[in-house]
């Protein structure tokens, strides 16, 4: 039974988390009134399509990619942006995305779902630059990638290096710029990071590997970017991917914990009647109390049905806490990646099955003996046992090779 003190529940962001939640709640047996407050203008879509197929099929249309709610009985606002909670109050202060028209809205139950923003260059940034993280983003991307454009992409982490790769699906020239060493090295290690840029250079993509960004060429229209070094790339097109920011700006004056992202227990509660999932959420890792924030689909649709359970506090239950091992996959040229678990910058990183050389295997990430994450290379078979020995924190398989 559900306690009667959650009476309305009000939901900030209308994606992936935010709705999920909304549908942990019906699940989890409230039947009261739940409110959905999104600053886009668009009904929630499917974020991680927006760096592939989306971005490489012209007619696509953006209704091919929404996510299908079910939530009839769920009163979901867009293009309504958060500005403010006065905590003491209970209050949240909104306004039109599109305007100026501002209003206040009571809160007596809250999940803070408002994801993440782009992270840009503190640079100027003329025309045809872009970042990619929203559907109007994809879209004003997907526009200028018409007539065969060189294209420059600042970045090569996961979304830079998926827009890599689609680029190049579409026959375009294409320049990845990275400051560290090799592409995703710094977070899956030197080997991999060696594979892939292999991976890339064996598709065409041209690399520029240990190089700052010191600005854009161009007035009216980027030219090109300009390295650290001096060197100009050229660039009719350039696309930023340097990683987000969790959006909790609307959140600094209110007193709740913030600390890149806002700072939950281990079932996600961040004050009374209060909760936080997906993007924007930071919390003790359940193996070793560590803060992580996670921007993965996968980790923030399981965040949400946590979150809810917490928020209604189930009478017939125990007290939740977020222990998922979540996955998060990308797909770049005919390479899939399969990321399970939450690897650490100083994990001992091993390569367990196949060959890094040939694009395929399993490589484990470790730490005193114990798995934390496990990297599949082309080898989606290998997905179930690989979650349930992260999940369980198996002791590390007899390595085939060490990257």
């Amino acid at each position: 039974m559900v306690r009667d003190r959650v009476r309305h529940v009000t939901i900030v962001g209308a994606s992936a988390a935010g709705l999920a939640a909304a549908h942990g709640l019906r699940q989890h047996g409230f039947d009261g009134p739940v409110t959905v407050f999104g600053d886009e203008p668009e009904a929630a879509y499917q974020r991680p399509a927006l760096s592939k197929r989306f971005l490489t099929s012209a007619d696509l249309a953006a209704d091919s990619i929404r996510m299908h709610t079910g939530l009839e009985d769920v009163r979901l606002e867009l293009g309504v942006r958060a500005t403010g909670l006065d905590l003491d109050a209970r209050r949240l202060h909104l306004r039109a995305s599109d305007g100026d028209r501002t209003h206040v809205h009571r809160v007596d139950a809250l999940v803070i779902a408002t994801g993440a923003a782009a992270r840009r260059l503190p640079i100027r940034t003329p025309p045809g630059v872009h970042v990619l993280r929203t559907l109007a983003d994809a879209a004003a991307l997907r526009a200028d990638l018409v007539g065969l454009p060189r294209v420059a992409i600042v970045g090569a982490g996961f979304v830079g290096s998926e827009v890599a790769s689609s680029c190049r699906a579409l026959g375009l020239d294409v320049t990845l710029i990275e400051a560290g060493p090799a592409p995703m090295a710094r977070v899956l290690g030197p080997g991999v990071g060696t594979m892939l840029a292999a991976l890339h250079r064996d598709h065409g993509t041209r690399l520029r590997l240990g190089a700052g960004v010191a600005g854009f060429t161009g007035r009216d229209r980027v030219t090109g970017v300009q390295l650290a070094s001096g060197e100009v790339v050229p660039a009719d097109v350039v696309v930023v991917g340097v990683g987000a920011r969790p959006a909790t700006d609307w959140l600094e004056n209110s007193g709740l914990p913030l600390d890149d992202g806002v700072v939950c227990g281990a079932d996600l509660s961040v004050a009374d009647r209060i909760v936080a999932a997906g993007d924007v959420a930071r919390w003790p890792h359940h193996r070793d109390g560590a803060l992580v924030r996670v921007e993965h689909w996968d980790n923030a649709l399981r965040q949400a049905n946590t979150a809810a359970a917490t928020l209604l506090a189930l009478d017939d239950r125990p007290a939740t806490v977020f222990s998922d091992t979540t996955m998060f996959w990308s797909d770049q040229y005919d390479c899939k990646l399969q990321l399970v678990g939450h690897p650490y910058p100083d994990d001992l990183v091993t390569v367990v099955e196949g060959d890094l050389a040939q694009r395929r295997g399993v490589v484990v990430y470790s730490r005193a003996g114990q798995m934390t994450a496990a990297l599949l290379v082309s080898s989606p078979h290998r997905l179930r046992d690989y979650r349930r020995a992260v999940a369980s924190g198996d002791p590390v398989p007899l390595p085939a090779a060490t990257p």
